[in-house]
């Protein structure tokens, strides 16, 4: 499956496909979570790349304290299982690379297989004294319930 910078038409697209992605946390007796990223936050983004035409999923790009911040990784229940989340954070880690990023971060469900567990199998290692941009999207993580719902973690990949 193609991996691509999404299109501006596609943004418009993305929060639905997020909000269907998140619909997996409700089977494990999970509250909705917090809305997904508005057209114009997506816009705003350093970098949103997209998976298949339509997408069937996506990942959106921040940076934070010098380094790639995976932001968001999202795919469409219809396509889960067929490594597409896989190919888009190789494609970040190699678009951060690219770019001169020492470093890919992002925060996560600590123990959900397909959150940490994850991401650890992909090479991403624990952070145990998270930088100040990534105290504060924690902070930010915590005002808004998502520690209430089970632990989360800081997770990066040293490029």
């Amino acid at each position: 499956m193609q991996i691509r910078e999404a299109t501006v038409a596609e943004l418009a697209t993305l929060p639905a496909l997020e909000s269907a992605a998140d619909s997996i946390f409700a089977e494990l007796g999970f509250p909705p979570l917090p809305p997904p990223g508005s057209p114009d936050e997506l816009a705003a983004a350093r970098l949103v790349l997209v998976a298949g035409t339509p997408p069937a999923g996506f990942a959106r790009v921040e940076v934070v304290d010098g380094n790639a911040h995976l932001e968001q990784l999202a795919v469409h229940p219809a396509h889960f299982r067929q490594g597409i989340g896989t190919l888009l954070v190789r494609a970040v880690v190699d678009w951060a690379r690219d770019n001169g990023f020492p470093a890919v971060t992002l925060c996560t469900f600590a123990d959900i297989p397909w959150n940490g567990p994850f991401y650890r199998k992909l090479g991403f290692t624990d952070v145990l004294d998270p930088s100040p941009g990534l105290r504060e999207l924690r902070a930010h993580e915590q005002a808004v319930g998502l520690d209430d719902l089970g632990p989360r973690t800081v997770l990066r990949f040293s490029l």
